[in-house]
């Protein structure tokens, strides 16, 4: 089994089953309603590369079912659908709990004393190292509820193609990094101020205002699942976002029936 399993990812090939278990896995996701047969075929493809070239592993008696290696491949291509194999490069290792995980890190200060502190996690991008989640919390983000844990962490790796995660990712050719600048930062800066004068934010996750990185990330789930109510409170954001992207979820997605909760304007 497992020199089948190298033998095809060194030959770029993947067996009929995963393909079949991906397009199935594909058709039970509201996150993935309204793409079209090739932008479907797009994204099967790019998911049966991130199970190809990606070691995923469970933890603390996870067993890993392919519908369940499937919904995670098939989010974290979302983002990558039209950006390629390269945009998911540079890490190797997707790591599920069954659970929220304990995450310890470790950081110097101004004078030189090292720290280590501990958090409860459901998702983590680490630069160095790999992608982990919560498998209860990655299946939970197929819906269309504006909170997409795989999408975030996907997010900061995108964002860590140039460094250190900091809401500033690398653009592409005809993007232009002073309005990306402007426009960030502007909308990061309202919410900032939003919620030290105690304004519900509205459909936004108000962990947006941990810090830039963590606001590109949150809009980022927003942009896939949220697209009407980000493009109609932040259409500046929502076009930097379809220019990054290179996709427009509010074109493919329908219109909530409710009526939408009243957001943010930045």
């Amino acid at each position: 089994m497992v020199i089948e399993w190298i033998r095809r990812a060194l030959s770029g090939k993947t067996a009929p089953e995963t393909m079949a278990a991906l397009r199935e896995q594909a058709a039970r996701m509201p996150l993935l309603a309204g793409l079209n047969e090739a932008e479907l075929s797009r994204l099967i493809e790019l998911a049966a590369w991130v199970l190809r070239s990606k070691s995923f592993s469970g933890q603390d008696g996870v067993r890993l079912s392919a519908r369940s290696c499937a919904s995670v491949a098939l989010q974290m291509a979302l983002p990558a659908m039209n950006l390629g194999k390269a945009a998911l490069s540079g890490w190797n290792d997707v790591v599920l709990y069954p659970s929220p995980f304990v995450a310890r890190d470790i950081w110097m200060d101004g004078i030189g004393l090292q720290h280590e502190s501990e958090s409860v996690l459901i998702g983590q991008a680490r630069q160095d190292g790999p992608v982990v989640l919560s498998l209860p919390d990655a299946r939970a983000s197929e819906q269309l509820d504006g909170w997409n844990v795989v999408i975030h962490e996907v997010a900061h790796k995108l964002d860590m193609l140039n460094g250190p995660a900091n809401g500033s990712p690398p653009l592409h050719k005809g993007m232009q990094q002073a309005q990306w600048s402007r426009v960030w930062s502007r909308g990061y800066r309202l919410l900032c101020r939003m919620l030290d004068r105690g304004i519900d934010p509205g459909w936004l996750d108000p962990y947006a205002a941990e810090n830039p990185a963590e606001f590109f990330a949150v809009l980022s789930e927003a942009f896939f699942e949220l697209p009407h109510q980000l493009k109609l409170d932040s259409p500046e954001l929502y076009e930097q976002l379809v220019l990054f992207y290179r996709q427009d979820p509010a074109a493919r997605l329908p219109e909530p029936e409710a009526e939408p909760a009243q957001g943010p304007a930045f």
